[in-house]
């Protein structure tokens, strides 16, 4: 076959179902290993006080992300 042959497969695809390409598991972010932003450590910061944690103040984006969909989900529990 023909590089330019249409019918050569790659293994990649196009289109399919839509998923929600807002929401990305944070292991896959390419800054997830970058210092978390201020407003994630605002908020968590708030969430780890309202749950009574102390959670470390070095975490990276993808680990402050990880924490504050746990503690809004455990708040959402006890609500």
């Amino acid at each position: 076959m023909h590089s330019d042959d249409p019918t050569t497969t790659t293994g990649e695809t196009l289109g399919g179902p839509q998923g929600d390409s807002t929401r990305k598991d944070p292991d896959e972010w390419v800054t997830g290993d970058e210092p978390m932003t201020g407003a994630q450590r605002s908020y968590l910061d708030t969430l780890a006080r309202e749950a009574g944690e102390e959670i470390s103040a070095d975490l990276t984006k993808a680990e402050a992300s990880e924490h504050i969909e746990r503690l809004k989900a455990a708040n959402d529990r006890t609500s």
